[in-house]
């Protein structure tokens, strides 16, 4: 069974910064799509970054600047890298994976657990 292992949350004053990490708990044979969402309380979830197989990425234009999403596909993970963090960024995150586990497998998508996220004076 896969599983996207996050790490890397916590709290963090304004202007500081946090890296998180998600990581794929088994072998995978193919990752396409890989994503960070987050969601704030009374809030619906939103696609914060993503980054496909060999594309560019892109942001959300609250994050623009400030915000990158990188991966190792040697290590199947995906990392986001907050800067400048403002109380607003204030959430669960969530990482987010599109993979196959053999060449003969359908393609299926994958959530990490959530890691909170906390700015706050």
């Amino acid at each position: 069974q896969v599983q996207l292992v996050e790490s890397g949350g916590g709290l963090v004053q304004p202007g500081g910064s946090l890296r998180l990490s998600c990581a794929a708990s088994a072998n995978i044979f193919s990752i396409n799509d890989m994503r960070w969402y987050r969601q704030a309380p009374g809030k619906q979830r939103e696609l914060v970054a993503a980054i496909p197989s060999g594309g560019y990425a892109n942001y959300a234009d609250s994050v623009k600047g400030r915000f990158t999403i990188s991966r190792d596909n040697a290590k199947n993970t995906v990392y986001l890298q907050m800067n400048s963090l403002k109380p607003e960024d204030t959430a669960v995150y969530y990482c987010y994976a599109r993979l196959r586990r053999s060449s003969g497998a359908d393609w299926a998508d994958y959530w990490g657990q959530g890691t909170q996220v906390t700015v706050s004076s």
